[in-house]
Formats: structure tokens, sequence, C-alpha cells
């Protein structure tokens, strides 16, 4: 599942040392360090990935979570975190992780795709676009190294802004594209493109969050992933496996009306240790008609 509004935006950047001091406060002591992108996860890593590091804000395990994909807004009491549009702007003085929808088209950019790069749309035998049908969305190709270089770019550039804008953190969606590919795409090649966006985050200062899919979860060191954001863990009985390989940093996800686990539930069982919330499917802003908003 995309987990953001299919409508309503286009998904679309340095941490400034003064920027992560003033963090620390916020997110606890300990949480700033020395991240290295560790070697041997994808078939096209080359030496400067295995050599290249950078200094990321973490995330806190458990920490106060708002999830603002669908636009910005004041976040409510208690929380220490957001994840927020590549085209929205930062909470001050939270931890804010940068959307990126990073494997498939944002709803209303597939003309510009078409225009600039009709070669990275995915395609299938007929040479027909393979579309999520769920969001409206083409899949971008990352079946050979060639592709995921000019993905790599294209991402990057976006992934830079992020920094640029003064993000702590990205995360690129759609890591479950291979799912939905009729077979032209698999785990390796969205692992791959993965691990070439996390060594961009990485050079740029940003911590980078796996989103979704838990058939990657055993790879996610060698990607160099930091922490989760996942949606629905509790409908699917996935926390724990997300808790237990990020040591609690994980930011959930669930949906008002999605499946039969209670919001309540899934807080008992999982609140103590995830950052743990109730959105609306739409993830739309305080104020606007069906905004739901709950925390543990």
């Amino acid at each position: 599942m995309a987990g953001r509004t299919p409508s309503l935006f286009f998904r679309r950047r340095r941490v400034v040392t003064g920027v992560a001091a003033g963090l620390a406060s916020v997110l606890g002591a300990g949480v700033l360090v020395g991240c290295t992108a560790a070697s041997g996860a994808a078939e096209d890593a080359g030496p400067e990935r295995r050599t290249r590091a950078a200094d990321v804000l973490l995330p806190t395990a458990g920490m106060g979570f708002d999830y603002q994909i669908g636009g910005g807004y004041r976040p409510p009491d208690g929380v220490r975190a957001v994840s927020r549009d590549r085209e929205d702007q930062p909470a001050a003085g939270l931890y804010n992780v940068c959307y990126v929808n990073a494997f498939q088209t944002q709803p209303g950019a597939l003309a510009w795709w078409l225009d600039a790069h009709p070669d990275l749309l995915l395609r299938d035998e007929e040479g027909e676009l393979v579309i999520d049908e769920g969001w409206d969305e083409v899949l971008l190709d990352t079946s050979t190294p060639a592709r995921r270089t000019q993905l790599t770019e294209i991402v990057g550039e976006w992934i830079d802004g992020c920094a640029e804008s003064g993000f702590q953190a990205v995360e690129p969606d759609n890591l479950d594209s291979f799912e939905r590919s009729k077979g032209r795409l698999t785990e390796a090649h969205n692992a791959a493109f993965a691990t070439a966006l996390a060594t961009r985050a990485h050079s740029e200062g940003l911590a980078i969050g796996q989103k979704n899919t838990t058939d990657l979860l055993d790879r996610h060191t060698g990607i160099g992933f930091d922490f989760a954001v996942t949606e629905e863990c509790a409908q699917f009985d996935e926390c724990g496996a997300y808790a237990e390989a990020y040591d609690g940093r994980v930011f959930a996800i669930e949906y008002e009306g999605e499946g039969d686990v209670g919001f309540g539930a899934a807080c008992s069982a999982w609140g103590e240790r995830i950052s743990l919330v109730l959105r609306d499917l739409d993830v739309l802003p305080a104020g606007e008609k069906g905004y739901v908003y709950r925390s543990c």
C-alpha cells in the first residue's frame, strides 16, 4: 500500500550542525551517531558506497509521531517527530522525515516522466505501462544498473532538496513495487536501488527509513536503512518484526476503518516500544472533514 492520498500533491537540501544540536534536547541523548554505509547488499554497489560515511540523526524509539504527508499542520501536543511531503516545510524543533515517492510516479507527474524519461517507466510484455491500480501510479523500472543509475540522479536530487530544506531523514515510498510489477521487478532490483538512495541520503546527512515490506527486513542493514516507517503493521501482525530489526525505531501508522485490529489493542501490544498512530486513509491536514489523529 502506498500509504498517502493519491490526489492531493506532487510528492517531491543539507542538515545544519546547529539544527542537529538543537534537536538533541528534543530527541534525547545519544541519537547523533556515525552511520557508515554497509557493504555487500547491492549488485551495483561500488567502492564509493562502501567507504562513504556521514553523521546522521536517528529517531528515538517510541517518540511521539504524526504522519502529515497529506499537508503539514501544527503538530498535536506530545509529537516530537513528523513525516511530511518533500515539497512541504519541516516542523520547527521536531525530528522531520521527508516523504519521497521513489519507486513509482506521483499522481499528476506521469506526463513529465513520459516527456523526460519514458525509458524509466516499467512496461509489460506488450509495451504497456505497469500501473499500481490502487493509487494510479506507474512503476519505475529499477531492473537494470543503468536505469537505477538514472533514477538515482532524479530521486537523489529530491533527497538533496530534503536536506537543504532542513529535514533530518527521508522515507522513500513504494519499496515493495516489485509485488505489483507483474513479475518484471524483483526484490534484488529494488534493494539495489534502495542501497543507492541510502548512500545518497547519508552523503547529505540524512537518515533513511525503510518503508514497508517485511520481505526486505533481512537486508535492511546491508541496504543502509536506519529506521522503519510501516503502515498497518498491527493489522498484518508485522510490528514485532520491525521493532526487532530496528530496535524500536519504528514509525507505525494504522488507518481508521482498515482491517479488524482495534487501535486500542495495537497500543496495548506495541505502544510502549514503537511510535504508533491512527490516521485517516487520506492523511488529511487537521481541520479538514474526515481528519483523524490518535496516538497511544
